[in-house]
């Protein structure tokens, strides 16, 4: 036991402790491949994204059409806000099949009855006369006149996987015959507990049954699409896989296994590889609009007869409203209906990536040999040799890694074993710099309270200078709304306003650094931040907004005490309310300023922007403003409601603004929810010229809006309505509302 406590202690006096460090480092990296973390897995997505995006796939044949469900058919009054009736659907269904599609697929769900049935509406309406009300009875629903153009074609209908169990499963529809040669499949597919379907009456006439469901990654890029899924223990095909399998007449489809996991499907005239969990790697093309026709074009007979003709039609929406987007390694922004295209294209032409089998055992194995290579050689070679050295084998890896994809559309990944080398590589080579690290310590200790944590470490790489640099940033401004009445109530005690502030802004300093933010400047009472620079923040944009809505729990934290301490004291008590504008968008940063003095700011039309949106928060009655590109970029993640479309002074073209109502807890309340609908409704009816279905609109929003949170929102509008009964716009108005003020 001595002897082996003692072959440390010897390998260390004979090779060096830089060298046992690596040993155990290099064992380290091993442990870490079999376990995979997420930043790992995080790494080697993004380097496969990065493929993509520097040859994406070339398209050659465009068998799926796209019949979208876009801004143009929701704003046309022959189709109007969706849900669409299911009378105008059946048409649109007609005139698919007449055109000859192949197949007919819906990437959205009927999951309740038609809200202009016949029925209802005899039972809706009061003031009917007896006759006509058994006529209406009498009318088939809207929703068996739909099945019935189904039972007339090919369609796929699509259905939601979803974590909450709804209501109890129909057992009398017909399931997908599925057989698997293999271990049991089932332990590695994707798994909902419930299942969200569309009325009855549909389920039965159509063809096939599908999941439209895909699961994101967790950086929320769709790169794997699951082609056989498990839901409220049903084994379902997605919605493109169903569609092939609708369009070939097969009953039965095969699954592939091992003792692994899923290593494929197989459907007459097709074998399709898949990850061990049922998915496909999707080589993704650029966003295709030449395969997208609008539904409104469809039903007025206006879409050429090859564009449908033999094709496999997807239902679907791009609009923005409806809330369909994905992104992908090549496109931030897609529809989601444009996933399921890729994935057919993609199997039709066989253009699947496909992580090989033997890919774990080469990373592993090929890591140990340049780990222990570096270890023994290192030490021995010159700064210029070792640097060449690696040059060569960071090449050789990132070559064959690109040559695989590029050729045969096989993944193999690069950058673990590059990551352990170039570990191992640092540790030997930057061991003597433990000194000048600590210095660097004391250079954030010392300034880290006045400059963000980001800034810092700018300015202990290199000194600052003058210039500046163009990216994407988000910018903030915060004011303190009526500070002016809160400071004369302090004109005796010039301290007391002092202190006041230094206690609000204390916490808003924090709640912006904790968040990667940069302080840009304080203006009195306001806030100028900024997220993105200096050091690079991906997520700048959910940053920014989970600041303000921290900045607001501040504020209410430091009000709760001030109230309790004016109670206690015996004066007066005024609260401090602050407003908040974000906005995100191309700006210069850097040093401005004179070789004497300059300081670390951002310039642009963005800033601008984001200045007016935060002295706009009074008007529409929400403290926390944003810009469309910020809206965009956190919509998923936290409750957006959009305000106006309005043109800013001094600006050109309109932009659409948003507030930022609350987190995911309020996103998916059914309350706002229900609010955010009739807002929809009502600024869609309001861009439509149609006042009258605009004030309704608004009306319903009233009476469900118990904390009346959009009453200033509603006010706005009905104000701006009936100036505009009065006084009409112009036959050009966008609907966008020109601000008179900054």
């Amino acid at each position: 036991m001595k002897r082996l406590r003692a072959v440390p202690r010897w390998f260390a006096r004979k090779f060096g402790y830089a060298r046992m460090i690596c040993l155990l480092l290099l064992v380290a990296f091993a442990a870490v491949r079999k376990v995979d973390p997420a930043p790992m897995q995080e790494l080697r997505l993004r380097t496969f994204d990065h493929f993509q995006a520097l040859s994406p796939r070339v398209k050659t044949v465009r068998p799926v059409t796209i019949v979208d469900i876009d801004e143009r058919s929701l704003a046309d009054p022959k189709l109007g806000q969706w849900p669409w009736p299911r009378t105008r659907i059946a048409e649109i269904v007609e005139k698919l099949t007449q055109l000859g599609a192949v197949v007919i697929a819906f990437d959205v769900v009927f999951a309740e009855p038609d809200r202009l049935n016949p029925a209802l509406a005899a039972e809706t309406f009061p003031n009917l006369d007896e006759v006509t009300r058994e006529k209406l009875k009498a009318l088939p629903s809207n929703d068996q006149v739909l099945a019935d153009s189904l039972r007339r074609s090919r369609i796929v209908v699509g259905e939601s996987g979803s974590n909450e169990v709804r209501a109890d499963l129909d057992k009398t529809l017909p399931v997908t015959g599925v057989a698997t040669l293999g271990p049991d499949a089932i332990p590695f597919m994707e798994s909902f507990p419930g299942l969200l379907r569309n009325v009855p009456v549909i389920e039965h006439a159509a063809s096939g049954r599908g999941l439209f469901t895909i699961p994101s990654e967790l950086d929320g890029i769709i790169r794997r699409v699951p082609m056989i899924m498990q839901a409220r223990d049903i084994t379902m095909l997605s919605l493109s896989f169903e569609m092939l399998r609708v369009a070939t007449g097969s009953d039965t489809v095969l699954i592939r296994t091992d003792i692994g996991g899923i290593t494929g499907l197989r459907l007459a005239g097709f074998e399709i590889p898949t990850d061990r969990t049922g998915k496909i790697w999707l080589h993704y093309a650029g966003h295709d609009p030449s395969i997208y026709v609008s539904a409104i074009d469809v039903l007025e007979g206006r879409v050429a007869p090859d564009k449908i003709a033999r094709k496999l039609v997807l239902i679907g929406p791009s609009a923005i409203g409806l809330n369909d987007i994905k992104t992908t390694p090549v496109d931030p922004a897609i529809p989601g209906v444009e996933v399921h295209a890729q994935v057919l294209e993609s199997v039709l032409t066989g253009a699947i990536l496909k992580p090989p089998s033997w890919g774990l055992a080469a990373e592993f194995f090929g890591t140990l040999l340049l780990g222990l290579l570096v270890i023994v050689f290192a030490p021995k070679l010159g700064a210029v040799t070792l640097v060449i050295v690696g040059a060569v084998i960071a090449a050789a890896l990132i070559g064959t890694s690109w040559f695989s994809y590029a050729q045969h559309r096989v993944l193999i990944d690069f950058t673990y074993p590059m990551l352990s080398t170039t570990a191992i590589y640092l540790t030997l080579i930057f061991a003597n710099f433990v000194r000048e690290q600590n210095q660097r310590r004391q250079i954030r200790a010392h300034f880290g309270q006045y400059v963000s944590p980001a800034l810092v470490e700018r300015l202990t790489q290199s000194p600052p200078k003058l210039g500046g640099e163009e990216r994407e940033m988000t910018i903030m401004f915060s004011d303190v709304r009526g500070f002016t009445t809160i400071s004369e109530s302090y004109k005796h005690d010039p301290q007391g306003l002092t202190r006041l502030m230094n206690r609000f802004l204390t916490p808003l300093t924090n709640a912006i650094l904790a968040r990667e933010g940069t302080i840009d400047k304080y203006m009195g009472d306001a806030i100028m931040a900024f997220w993105n620079a200096p050091a690079d923040d991906p997520q700048h944009h959910l940053n920014a907004c989970e600041s303000a809505i921290d900045m607001l729990v501040c504020v209410d934290e430091l009000n709760r005490a001030r109230e309790q301490e004016a109670k206690d004291g015996g004066h007066v008590y005024i609260p401090l309310n602050i407003g908040i504008g974000l906005n995100t968008g191309v700006c210069v940063v850097g040093n401005f300023g004179t070789d004497q003095r300059f300081d670390y700011s951002v310039l642009g039309d963005s800033v601008n922007l984001a200045s007016r949106l935060e002295g706009q928060s009074k008007e529409y009655g929400f403290p926390i403003i944003v810009g469309s590109a910020t809206a965009l970029a956190v919509k998923d993640r936290l409750a957006i409601l959009e305000l106006d479309f309005i043109m800013v002074k001094g600006k050109t073209e309109p932009e659409v603004i948003y507030a930022v109502a609350g987190r995911e807890d309020v996103m998916y309340s059914e309350r706002f929810q229900l609010l955010r609908n009739l807002t929809i409704e009502m600024l869609a009816a309001y861009r439509s010229r149609d006042w009258d279905e605009a004030l309704a609109a608004i009306a319903r929003g009233r009476k469900n809006d118990d904390a009346k949170e959009l009453a200033k929102l509603f006010d706005l509008y009905e104000a701006r309505i009936g100036n505009y009964q009065q006084n009409p716009p112009p036959d050009d108005w966008n609907g966008a509302h020109a601000l008179t003020s900054k």
